[in-house]
């Protein structure tokens, strides 16, 4: 699993320098705009808007670009409405994908997906194909420098993480998706900082896949991950480290 979680780490950093940085703030801001749609404008009341906000913040997203985002998912403002479409399929190395968009355009996005797949040696799958290959939970990093293992353990088991594994230069702290905003706050208000924090869906098992098949695979991934409607990728690989490390 370190080559996985290795890349969530190289993910996070990417964006945080990307030049990009536009059509990663837009990415943000249509999720609170679902989230306060579905749930309501109230982030103390809607907790999926709340690590909407919360991930947006991370980034650096302007405070008045958060707030009118809620006010158009409330109906307060106009805007385009977004429903929220999950693809599954397979990459090279027989490698599980989860696509998951924000879209006004259910056949756009399901053909761009498709396409991007198809181009990249992967191919669609049908609803419920990988999905149970995936568990969704929160995960929390922070750099080994800024804790030791008996802190943090302490800081788990009061906070009620489930787990907490060493990832090279990170300890990464796991959650369920209920609980991740709560436990957050408990690390950070132990002074502890947080390197990286977020809801994602973690694989329960782990493809090998090595040399041409790996930069075939991470091709991949970037690929989908740079489409408009697509908020995040997920996928159950496991590529050596000092191969991620040349990527990152």
């Amino acid at each position: 699993m370190s080559g996985h979680s290795k890349w969530s780490t190289i993910k996070h950093k990417k964006a945080a320098q990307d030049q990009r940085r536009g059509k990663l703030f837009s990415k943000l801001i249509r999720a609170i705009e679902v989230a306060a749609r579905e749930g309501g404008g109230n982030v103390e009341a809607n907790p999926t808007l709340a690590s909407a906000v919360q991930k947006a913040k991370d980034y650096s997203v302007p405070n008045d670009n958060i707030d009118r985002a809620i006010k158009r998912g409330s109906g307060d403002m106009g805007g385009v409405r977004y429903e929220e479409v999950v693809y599954e399929g397979y990459g090279p190395g027989g490698v599980a994908i989860l696509v998951a968009t924000l879209t006004d355009n259910r056949n756009r996005t399901g053909a761009d997906v498709r396409s991007t797949l198809t181009k990249r040696g992967g191919s669609l799958g049908d609803p419920g194909s990988v999905s149970f290959l995936f568990e969704r939970k929160g995960v929390i990093r922070v750099s080994r420098e800024e804790a030791d293992e008996d802190r943090l353990l302490e800081l788990a088991s009061e906070a009620g993480a489930e787990d907490l594994v060493e990832d090279g230069d990170e300890w990464e702290m796991r959650t369920t998706a209920t609980s991740f905003a709560e436990i957050r706050a408990a690390v950070e208000a132990a002074g502890v900082p947080v390197s990286s924090a977020e809801v994602t869906m973690l694989p329960q098992t782990t493809v090998p896949v090595q040399g041409s098949e790996a930069k075939q695979v991470l091709g991949l991934i970037e690929a989908l991950d740079d489409l408009d409607d697509v908020q995040a990728v997920y996928a159950n690989f496991d590529i050596p480290e000092e191969m991620l490390a040349e990527v990152g």
